[in-house]
């Protein structure tokens, strides 16, 4: 197994590795059809087995002119994906997808990783292993039928179907207590 820079001719395996990585976590839905790519300076790995890609690392710093990460004033680095395949997950290529981007972050003198996830106790578990702190959270909320709020004026032209929105008031349980589908998002930091 070999852990490198991504390329664009990953694309297609970067897409699947973390299609499936996602299923069996609280971001099922959250599906990509290609790879985001970022305004500011990134570290993007993959890792590779057998030419296939079965790791992803996507990771966008802080410039002197943009702020990426949203807590500390030192230049960090936003982890915006990181998943494994399942068909090789427990297998440490987290944990060195993890390392190699921490040597890189370190060389481009970033001072600390932040990462965001949801509620799904073992990938907190993960983030806490490898000394992640857990520092904020704030809930998504997804509404369907009678969940939805109205919308004035002619119903029929215009009907919401779904929606989603970010609660970060102090009263989460009874947000929790009136949705169905609400996850918790968490905030983690790690100082390199």
């Amino acid at each position: 197994m070999e852990i490198r820079q991504y390329n664009q001719s990953d694309e297609k395996g970067w897409v699947r590795c973390r299609a499936l990585s996602f299923l069996e976590t609280a971001y099922f839905d959250n599906v990509l059809r290609e790879k985001e790519y970022y305004e500011n300076p990134s570290i993007e790995l993959v890792a590779v087995s057998e030419g296939k890609i079965v790791g992803i690392l996507d990771a966008e710093y802080d410039t002197t002119e943009n702020r990426v990460c949203t807590g500390k004033k030192e230049k960090g680095a936003m982890i915006w994906h990181i998943a494994v395949h399942p068909d090789f997950q427990r297998k440490t290529i987290g944990e060195k997808l993890l390392k190699e981007l921490e040597k890189i972050a370190a060389q481009k003198q970033v001072m600390y990783l932040e990462a965001w996830t949801r509620d799904d106790q073992w990938v907190r578990a993960w983030y806490e292993k490898n000394h992640f702190k857990l520092v904020s959270s704030y809930l998504h909320i997804f509404m369907e039928g009678n969940e939805l709020p109205k919308i004035e004026g002619n119903k029929s032209e215009m009907q919401l179907v779904q929606g989603w929105a970010h609660y970060t008031g102090e009263n989460k349980e009874a947000v929790k207590e009136k949705f169905k589908r609400v996850h918790e998002c968490v905030c983690y930091t790690k100082v390199l």
